[in-house]
């Protein structure tokens, strides 16, 4: 895909995230790979519900700037994917969406894991979902943090903060992501409740037969 039709599919993209309530104000930030390794961003303090294309930030691999836009002060975060998982990040997306966030906040749950295995498709997706700590917005530390991961998860939770997640196209991350949201909403929804989560076997039987990352 060109790079004009990336620019458009960000927005397009964007604001059906916005418009559906999945991040609010000037919240969450995206970015692609094109294909020169260059990356494109949203700017700092833009809203998904009014992305303008001309005003996507063009990142180059030697970390130059195209545009009049300052990119997104997350952008180390994104980087990080791109660095440590090669060519299966071909995007990434960052949102503040409430479910998230609030399941980030609660006593005792799996760090390493942090979505219940309630359903396939957030394994098919997503595979294993690390929390990660709290960082003061912008923090390159952020970027360090996904670089400890070594590649080996596409998603996060920033507690307090939000999920990331790395796909290897845009509609794929943002895919990922609406089902991380979707899941964290069940967690709440559930929680206390004694809901059946999918027992080892069935979650070994989906992770073989879509080959998915769950070490």
């Amino acid at each position: 895909m060109d790079e004009s039709k990336l620019r458009e599919q960000i927005c397009t993209f964007a604001a059906s995230m916005f418009n559906r309530g999945l991040t609010h104000g000037s919240t969450g930030n995206i970015s692609v790979r094109v294909n020169d390794d260059a990356i494109l961003v949203t700017p700092s303090g833009s809203s998904f519900g009014k992305l303008d294309p001309n005003e996507i930030v063009k990142v180059t691999k030697e970390g130059s700037l195209i545009g009049s836009s300052v990119p997104t002060k997350e952008l180390p975060l994104h980087k990080a994917f791109y660095e440590t998982r090669g060519l299966k990040s071909g995007a990434v997306v960052h949102l503040h969406s409430t479910h998230s966030v609030a399941l980030s906040m609660l006593p005792g749950i799996n760090v390493d894991s942090v979505l219940p295995s309630y359903t396939p498709y957030s394994i098919m997706l997503l595979g294993k979902v690390k929390l990660l700590p709290f960082f003061v917005p912008g923090d390159p530390a952020m970027g360090e943090a996904i670089k400890g991961l070594a590649g080996k998860r596409s998603a996060v939770l920033l507690a307090n903060h939000g999920p990331v997640v790395s796909g290897k196209n845009l509609e794929a991350s943002v895919n990922a992501i609406e089902e991380l949201e979707s899941t964290a909403k069940l967690a709440l929804i559930l929680r206390g409740m004694g809901a059946i989560e999918l027992n080892q076997d069935q979650i070994n039987s989906v992770v073989n037969k879509f080959n998915i990352d769950w070490d």
